[in-house]
């Protein structure tokens, strides 16, 4: 397993042309661009556990005879702060393979003058191998064990890919909603689809007035090795539309949380329309911490004769507000079509 470790180090400290590239509006450094480079340093150790360590460029693909894709991200954790600006470390290892899968967990660390280390941000992503010429599965390389610690993290791989199979085995797009979540569902439109403000501590905010939307078309410098649009790429595109969206609801400036879970459906091809949107599902009610947003990105392919879309990427991200105040504003869901179904009731399959 410490075979596939592998770890980059962005000298921000050091290098003030480099912070360049990366400074965000408010002197801080752009969470995107971090997130794309996890991405990217996934797909890196997922290829050097299947080609070995020794091998030090990937080649042609058809040479190869495979490759290897991002099938779904696990879950994006922000731990700490990204201030003050500090020399960045990003790192990661194959944790748990399948038969053509494999869990790659990775890490952000601050390198603080003084020798401290500070973890920013964790996360894991679920790598999928394919063969280059019938596009099915290919057989990976099994992983070799040879500490208890490594046990404990192959056995944490193996409990999310379980996790996710049963999460998707029971997502609303298979399984109709049970008899108690159709209630909960129902009492919630009862309660906030209604234009009685009286039983609300904060301003009314339509769920469908939230929409924020986003068209781009795709060029061949954002592309992978597979000539599609780069995964990572996609996900700092709903980032930075979700961070705009969270801070126009909140009104203030936002500090990323999390990312769940999320599958890349469809490959996104280059010179396609992408469009997307994103939406506020949940706020924290007034007075209840921390003062979070819930955010839905999703992001679709465009059918320029015909006009049809194709979603290729859901998003869930989650914000907070820098100040510590609590959220004034409260989501209400309207039609049950368009903003009951997505509403993130907490016993429900959303």
């Amino acid at each position: 397993m410490y075979d596939t470790y592998t770890q980059i180090v962005l000298p921000f400290a050091s290098s003030p042309e480099l912070l360049e590239q990366y400074t965000n509006a408010s002197g801080g450094l752009r969470t995107g661009m971090l997130m794309e480079h996890l991405d990217s340093l996934a797909g890196s150790i997922a290829y050097k556990h299947v080609l070995g360590p020794e091998v030090e460029t990937l080649g042609r693909i058809q040479e190869r005879g495979f490759y290897i894709v991002t099938a779904a991200v696990e879950r994006l954790d922000m731990l700490a702060s990204l201030y003050p600006v500090r020399d960045i470390r990003l790192s990661g290892q194959v944790i748990y393979t399948g038969r053509s899968s494999m869990e790659v967990a990775v890490k952000m660390e601050a390198l603080n003058p003084d020798g401290r280390e500070d973890t920013l941000m964790l996360g894991r992503f679920s790598m999928v191998c394919r063969n280059a010429r019938t596009l099915k599965a290919h057989p990976v390389n099994p992983l070799l064990i040879s500490t208890p610690e490594e046990e404990a993290l192959y056995k944490m791989g193996e409990n999310a890919q379980n996790r996710r199979k049963s999460a998707a085995l029971q997502s609303l797009s298979r399984v109709p909603p049970s008899s108690t979540e159709a209630a909960e569902l129902h009492g919630t439109y009862l309660k906030f689809g209604q234009n009685d403000d009286s039983s609300l501590r904060g301003e009314r905010v339509w769920m469908g007035d939230t929409l924020l939307e986003k068209t781009m078309l795709m060029f061949p410098q954002e592309r992978n090795v597979h000539q599609k649009v780069f995964g990572g790429y996609l996900m700092r595109l709903a980032y930075e539309l979700g961070f705009a969206n969270s801070c126009l609801f909140t009104r203030s400036h936002v500090s990323f949380l999390s990312l769940d879970g999320i599958a890349f459906r469809k490959p996104v091809p280059i010179g396609s329309i992408l469009r997307l949107r994103s939406q506020i599902l949940h706020a924290s009610p007034p007075g209840e911490h921390p003062p979070a947003v819930h955010v839905r990105v999703q992001a679709s392919v465009v059918d320029v004769q015909t006009g049809n879309e194709e979603t290729t990427n859901d998003f869930r991200f989650t914000w907070a507000r820098d100040d510590g105040q609590s959220v004034s504003r409260i989501i209400v869901p309207k039609t049950y079509q368009g903003d009951v179904i997505p509403y993130p009731v907490p016993s429900c399959r959303v």
